[in-house]
């Protein structure tokens, strides 16, 4: 894991206590945000392997930058990378090359930062995909973009003209894009209308890859590869439920 983690800064719940091999992440929600003050999206203080570090340069390439080693020393045999980016997320702070484009555009202030982090992460994404090319490892890798949560509501955006923002469940907070990428066994090009949601990606990265269901674990969610592989399946209707708590009081 490289990135975003927020499911527990310490002993029992940090990635290193939750099963993962190599960690380099940010303590809390976000960097710069309770509890991480002061900090900077910039040579950003990290955790590698619960240890604190100085990371150099922006966090979102930092963050790719380590994803991409970590694939480079794997590469010969089966890995699993997550790539949790802390940005775009407040507060909004970017290289001004990216959000003078946005600017120039009529964006305000905010805007054109947040869109400016967006822009940012699209370079590194591609980054990230391009390595896996020169790699030969593009056929065999299953690649999943996807996101926590809806817009936030503090800057003017885009939300796809949907009800509610980030923190409540409407459709804009809780709707979000999926892309599964896997160029040597699903087609792309495809838009796939059934309601999925986070509890189906275990179910279905264990049968992409023939992996055994662990004994004694009952699954929420289902397998999405008939969909992904664009199979003629009887898919029956679902209720997703989506719960909302912020603070010490349920």
């Amino acid at each position: 894991i490289f990135g975003k983690w927020h499911l527990g800064d310490d002993y029992p719940m940090r990635p290193m206590d939750q099963g993962f091999d190599e960690s380099l992440v940010l303590k809390g929600g976000g960097i710069g945000s309770v509890p991480d003050l002061p900090n900077s999206y910039f040579d950003s203080r990290l955790y590698r392997d619960g240890k604190p570090v100085k990371g150099e340069g922006y966090c979102t390439e930092v963050f790719t930058d380590a994803t991409i080693r970590f694939i480079e020393s794997n590469r010969g045999r089966p890995f699993f990378a997550y790539l949790p980016f802390n940005a775009p997320h407040a507060p909004l702070v970017v290289d001004p090359k990216y959000s003078k484009p946005f600017s120039a555009m009529g964006l305000d202030e905010n805007a054109a930062k947040l869109y400016g982090m967006v822009a940012n992460l699209d370079e590194n994404v591609g980054r990230l995909l391009k390595r896996l090319r020169e790699l030969d490892l593009e056929q065999n890798t299953i690649v999943i973009f996807t996101v926590d949560n809806g817009a936030w509501s503090g800057v003017k955006r885009f939300n796809a003209g949907m009800a509610g923002w980030k923190g409540s469940v409407q459709d804009g907070g809780v709707r979000q894009s999926f892309f599964f990428r896997w160029p040597g066994k699903v087609q792309g090009g495809r838009k796939v209308d059934r309601i999925a949601a986070h509890i189906d990606m275990l179910p279905t990265l264990l049968e992409a890859t023939g992996a055994k269901k662990p004994e004694r674990v009952k699954f929420d969610g289902v397998s999405l590869m008939p969909l992904l592989r664009g199979q003629n399946v009887n898919w029956p209707e679902r209720n997703l439920f989506v719960q909302f708590n912020r603070g010490l009081v349920p």
